[in-house]
């Protein structure tokens, strides 16, 4: 058992809140992943008990239909579903920070009244259209273009990737496009909402990944897709910098939800250690295997302190830029670590599928890539040391 959220200077809401939650996937969630994850179907009856919880407006003021919440509190939720299923995880994760924040930072007031009751109620969900075939880790390469035209938006391109994007409530897709140039030739960047069902823009098949089974993600196209030029999400040619802030914060949660996949890695190898018996002795009674569980631990708790330092100072309106790519390339580690060292204890049973630790070692590999790779990460924290 990892050590008690008491000992993280956390408030008794919060901890309370963390227990709410764990309980929520100890006894919901856990019982439904393995078929969810075999069958490739995210539980939408799981994502409505989610929302019914208040989940996905966690983070956002109370005038919004928010909960009143912080940063903190949402990566604790993330923090203890991940413990038994990603998939449930990034999907709260991406509802919050890449569906629902951009129209609480950027939107305008007809945008919020119009989108962020559902969203935050977990009535719907959005999707963020940033990467692209060509333009992954250089998102500032996008060439999806969006022209005005008679007072519409039309958009060409292709989008992939994309978390929420295809499941019975999804809403809408924001999605980064080509707008103009300005007079230096740098490229002007917007950002624009695409409801969906738009003509001219198709959700393609879900992709037959190797982890996150049950979270929905698919790749987008855009084929003269016309909407109104009101669907602007913030400034014009701000959309790009406005989603590195967005990714900044998203990097927080999702340095959370890594550090419950090494927690919840932990948490099972400590009790199989327990209760497996070889050669006549426990096998948790070994040197070797205690070792082994201790830098676990310690991999959990670094972790957690590194994504709460970041909440914290976010929280606080202090930057936390560097503070969040810390957290995120800390925790990933963490989640690979724990996963390769848990699957390991379990031996030929780590191998099934059925077992928690083999989807967490499949899942945990998307995290040292997705919402910006380990290099990003550590690009980030160069510069931030005076490096070019």
């Amino acid at each position: 058992m990892s050590l008690p959220m008491s000992g993280y200077n956390l408030t008794e809401e919060q901890i309370e809140l963390a227990g709410l939650v764990r309980s929520f996937a100890d006894e919901v969630v856990a019982p439904a992943s393995y078929e969810a994850d075999r069958t490739k179907t995210l539980p939408m009856d799981v994502v409505a008990q989610m929302g019914d919880m208040g989940l996905f407006g966690l983070p956002f003021p109370e005038e919004v239909g928010g909960q009143g919440g912080d940063y903190v509190t949402l990566g604790l939720a993330i923090e203890a579903l991940a413990r038994v299923d990603q998939s449930i995880a990034i999907t709260l994760e991406a509802g919050v920070s890449l569906g629902a924040m951009p129209i609480f930072r950027f939107g305008t007031d007809a945008q919020r009244k119009e989108y962020l009751p559902d969203l935050l109620a977990g009535r719907a969900l959005a999707g963020f259209g940033l990467t692209e075939p060509e333009a992954g880790s250089d998102a500032g390469a996008t060439r999806t273009t969006a022209k005005l035209d008679g007072g519409e938006w039309v958009i060409d391109g292709a989008k992939q990737f994309i978390t929420n994007s295809g499941t019975s409530i999804t809403r809408f897709v924001t999605v980064t496009a080509v707008t103009g140039s300005s007079d230096d030739a740098k490229r002007e960047i917007s950002t624009i909402i695409v409801p969906r069902g738009t003509p001219g823009f198709t959700v393609g098949p879900a992709y037959d990944k190797v982890g996150w089974h049950a979270s929905d993600t698919h790749p987008l196209v855009f084929s003269g897709a016309r909407v109104p030029e009101a669907n602007l999400l913030g400034e014009r040619g701000r959309g790009f910098a406005n989603f590195l802030h967005i990714l900044d914060e998203g990097r927080i949660a999702i340095a959370a939800l890594a550090t419950g996949a090494a927690e919840g890695c932990l948490e099972a190898a400590v009790d199989y250690a327990k209760t497996r018996v070889v050669f006549g002795e426990s096998l948790g009674s070994r040197q070797s295997i205690q070792f082994m569980l201790a830098r676990m631990q310690q991999r959990v708790h670094v972790s957690r302190l590194a994504w709460l330092h970041a909440a914290r100072l976010r929280d606080a309106g202090r930057p936390f830029k560097t503070e969040a790519a810390i957290a995120k390339l800390t925790s990933s580690d963490a989640a690979m670590d724990n996963a390769r060292d848990a699957t390991q204890i379990f031996g030929g049973n780590g191998f099934m599928n059925e077992y928690p630790v083999a989807r967490h070692f499949r899942d945990s590999k998307i995290l040292e890539v997705g919402e910006g790779t380990t290099e990003v990460q550590l690009l980030l924290i160069a510069r931030s040391l005076g490096l070019a």
